[in-house]
């Protein structure tokens, strides 16, 4: 994914709770070598059940992901919102995960979205065109 660095919002973790925030982050990881469709598709059935996601519960957990990876908090948004997801669905709720694009100048963006808005996100990334959702109704 392209969209152009700036600085994320992070928290420090401390605990079993960074422990769990950095495996979650690592599965992630490797979570981002699956071709997108598949990665929709897992995460359409790991949040399967779970309530929405508060837009405030969707940012700290984003937060606590990129306290603990330098990744997540730079360019890695495809690896940061798998992560946000993950660790949302162990709290006990789900973000919708989106994958993204503009054009002029093309770019490709993955984020979370929590009560119909993206979370930490530049207000532009609102107008993206959606290619892969896991919000119900959605491709």
């Amino acid at each position: 994914m392209s969209l152009p660095l700036s600085a994320q919002p992070s928290i420090t973790t401390r605990g079993r709770r960074a422990l769990t925030v950095r495996c979650t982050v690592s599965v992630a990881f490797l979570i981002t070598y699956a071709r997108p469709r598949r990665i929709r598709r897992l995460l359409v059935e790991l949040s399967r059940g779970a309530r929405p996601s508060t837009r405030e519960q969707a940012e700290a957990v984003r937060a606590e992901v990129c306290g603990v990876s330098e990744r997540c908090a730079g360019e890695g948004c495809l690896q940061r919102s798998i992560a946000t997801v993950l660790l949302c669905r162990l709290d006990g709720h789900a973000p919708n995960w989106c994958s993204g694009y503009r054009t002029g100048p093309f770019v490709a963006h993955a984020w979370v979205e929590a009560d119909g808005m993206p979370v930490s996100e530049p207000p532009e990334v609102a107008s993206y065109k959606r290619v892969l959702t896991t919000e119900q109704g959605r491709p």
